[in-house]
């Protein structure tokens, strides 16, 4: 790709540092002037508008996740993630009964919704009147739903987080030209025991119905597990802290809310569009492609911009503007487009709306804490998966 650093100079002078921070600004720049661009800082290509977006997500001809570049397989082993048509389905069908909307909703509503207010009154008893609401209601939320829903035995939540944490590294390791450590080997293992003892001693669990489809191995069962754990646990807590920092931030928005609360749920896709909690998704052509009149080679990496792609003012009107009340806001694309669209996204959807309803049912005059944070508030961050760091908040104590 030697010519394309001029070809592209906007894309040429973008650093990782830029794609981590306030990206918005120069997917902005890019979506106007290069939709497609080639970024050095990546080592390949940046697709930033919402139709290009879903030209290459939904084209697994041409552009595919079948690839051993591909890290997470690395760690892993294949998955519903890693690859592309019959396998793709294979390994994906037996998970989507349970991953409907009406079984979510028959499921999880009143469980979900339940266990957002008891964290929540459990922040309200706490020593302190204030909070994060991150680590106390985002995070802890979307362990404990991933957890309920797999059915796993032995579903303590710090054991799952270091499991997490531990293969998470290992993933990044890998992407960055490592092998993975022994803290990760040792955190598959345990889990690989876990998904094996669920699926022989929990009939009723979603894993021994999986298992006994019999359509997968033992061992794609477990990458296919992992993957779901941990993809729900990362975008969930990123999506339910997006959705938060955008109400504290726009007070003027949690009144809207307030008052009418079937904007909740149209609130939340909104901050889906404005952030969402994985933003960059990766293909690979599998031929010599042209995309927007740019020649891309066979085997190049194609990196989506989800983030670009929703605010795409040929789409949505004053984009970088959070309105609860846009009409359009289902039109963003933070659970993808295409056979790679998010599994989980109805069980997503349901537990950051619980926790924005939670939230405004029992601290109605919550507000972001500045007294916690001496460099003030910071939006989301992140190379891939965007959420900011801490949500510090108060309230009036009784």
């Amino acid at each position: 790709m030697g010519t394309s650093t001029s070809q592209f100079p906007i894309g040429a002078s973008i650093t990782l540092d830029h794609l981590s921070g306030n990206v918005h600004p120069y997917l902005a720049h890019l979506r106007a002037e290069e939709p497609v661009s080639w970024l050095p800082a990546l080592g390949g290509w940046l697709v930033t508008t919402r139709s290009l977006a879903i030209e290459v997500l939904r084209d697994v001809q041409k552009y595919t996740v079948d690839d051993p570049r591909f890290s997470t397989a690395q760690v892993l082993g294949p998955s519903m993630l890693s690859t592309d048509g019959e396998e793709h389905l294979r390994h994906r069908a037996p998970f989507i009964p349970p991953f409907q909307q009406t079984a979510v909703r028959n499921d999880f509503e009143d469980w979900t919704t339940s266990e957002a207010h008891r964290m929540v009154e459990t922040l309200l008893t706490g020593p302190c009147a204030w909070a994060d609401l991150r680590a106390g209601l985002a995070g802890p939320l979307a362990v404990a739903v991933i957890a309920r829903a797999l059915g796993l035995l032995n579903a303590d939540p710090d054991r799952i987080l270091d499991w997490y944490r531990s293969i998470a590294i290992g993933i990044e390791g890998v992407n960055a030209g490592q092998i993975a450590g022994e803290d990760t080997r040792l955190a598959v293992a345990e889990l690989r025991r876990e998904v094996d003892r669920t699926v022989r001693n929990s009939a009723g669990s979603m894993l021994a119905g999986v298992a006994k489809d019999g359509s997968l191995s033992a061992a794609e069962l477990f990458s296919n597990t992992a993957v779901l754990m941990f993809g729900a646990i990362e975008t969930s807590e990123g999506m339910t802290s997006n959705a938060l920092f955008q109400l504290l931030t726009n007070p003027a928005q949690i009144t809207a809310l307030t008052e009418k609360r079937g904007l909740v749920a149209n609130a939340v896709e909104e901050s889906l569009r404005m952030e969402p909690a994985a933003t960059l998704v990766d293909r690979y052509a599998t031929r010599d492609v042209v995309l927007d009149g740019v020649a891309i080679a066979a085997g190049d990496l194609v990196t989506v911009s989800l983030a670009g792609a929703n605010r795409d003012p040929s789409v949505f009107t004053d984009p970088d503007r959070y309105d609860a009340h846009r009409t359009n806001a289902h039109l963003q694309l933070a659970f993808v487009k295409g056979p790679h669209v998010c599994l989980g996204l109805h069980l997503a959807r349901l537990q950051t709306i619980a926790a924005v309803n939670a939230v405004l049912d029992l601290m109605p005059d919550v507000m972001l804490d500045s007294s916690q944070s001496q460099e003030g508030f910071e939006s989301a961050r992140g190379l891939v998966f965007r959420k900011p760091q801490r949500i510090p908040v108060r309230w009036s104590p009784n």
